[in-house]
Order: C-alpha cells, then structure tokens, then sequence
C-alpha cells in the first residue's frame, strides 16, 4: 500500500493536485491528512520521481489558503444562523465575544499561529468569518500563514529525504516526529499564555 501511494505521489501533476486537495480539505475539515501530504510529497521531490519542490510548496499555500478562505465563508454566512440556533447560553455567547476580542487584538498571530494547530486552523477560520473579521486583513494573514505552513511541511521532508536518502522510513519519522515537535511546543506555548 506504502508504494502504492509513493507511485501516486511522485508523479506530477497528479501529485500536485493530491497535495491541493489535501490542503484545501483540511481547511474546511480538520481530519484531512495536509501535512502528511505536504511531508510525503516533499520527501518524495528530494528522492523519487519527477516533483518541484516550489511546486509542493505552491500546491500546499494554494490549498491551504483556499480551504481557509471557504470556512471563513461558512462562518461568515452559514455562521450566523448556527450560532442562532445552536449557541444561544450566555456561555456561548461569552465564548464568541471573546473570540472576537482576540481576533481584534491580535488576530494577525492568531490566525497564523492557528494554522499551524491541528483542528485549530478550522477553528480561527470559521471563528473569524463569524465575528466578521474584515476578509481583507484576513486574507492577508492566512496567505502568509499559508505560505509559511506550507514551506515548513515540505522542507521538512525534503530535507528528511536529503539526510535519509537510502532510509525513507526513517526520514518519515523523523519529519513526522519534528511535526509534532513543533505542533506541541505551539499549544504549550498557548495554554501557558491563557494562563496568564
């Protein structure tokens, strides 16, 4: 099965629209796997097969930055109606003006650093939609979030491939274990801060 996806990734330009998807999936839906696409392709471009890394990367800021850009669409005007109906307690309501200050006092960290917490991108995207956070500084935001997401996922596996040439496996792992290196320390880093 592992070859079988290695053979459908390292062909371009199929690859490029995988990692696309991918990208554009998890925006709207966070159990799509974005940044093991983004490692694998990455990987893949320093090992096997004809891929660009630009192209990854491209492919990956493209993806992510549209899927983004569609859940703050659905927070935006599918939003309203929900929170009408779902999240009418004063809890709810505490939760989203509180949201909605963050988003105004630091909404340009948030929605970068967002995008680098799994399940947590979804959620500042649709948040911001719903609290009407002008798309324009959103955008903005989200395309550098994007960018930086997206060039960090696929050197990551390039750089793995370089080092591990002879050793994908090993080059997964230890991408995949920086990953979640990096992911954890983010969280860490948000939690100690809500704390204080």
């Amino acid at each position: 099965m592992f070859d079988n996806v290695i053979d459908l990734l390292s062909h371009s330009p199929e690859a490029y629209l995988i990692v696309f998807v991918l990208a554009l999936g998890d925006g709207v839906f966070p159990a799509f796997p974005s940044e093991t696409g983004l490692i694998v392709a990455g990987l893949l471009s320093s090992t096997v097969g004809d891929l660009s890394l630009g192209w990854v990367i491209a492919a990956g800021a493209l993806g992510a930055f549209a899927g983004d850009s569609i859940s703050y669409c659905l927070g935006r005007f599918v939003g309203k109606p929900a929170q009408e109906r779902f999240l009418r307690g004063d809890r709810s309501r505490r939760a989203v003006d509180w949201a909605h200050h963050q988003l105004q006092t630091r909404g340009g960290l948030v929605i970068i650093v967002g995008r680098y917490v799994p399940g947590g991108r979804t959620a500042v995207t649709l948040t911001a939609g719903l609290t009407r956070y002008p798309y324009r500084r959103f955008a903005m935001y989200d395309a550098i979030a994007a960018l930086s997401w997206a060039t960090y996922g696929s050197l990551l596996g390039y750089f793995g491939g370089r080092f591990f040439h002879d050793h994908v496996w090993a080059a997964l792992l230890l991408a995949f274990g920086i990953a979640a290196g990096v992911t954890l320390a983010v969280e860490a880093g948000r939690r100690l801060r809500s704390r204080q």
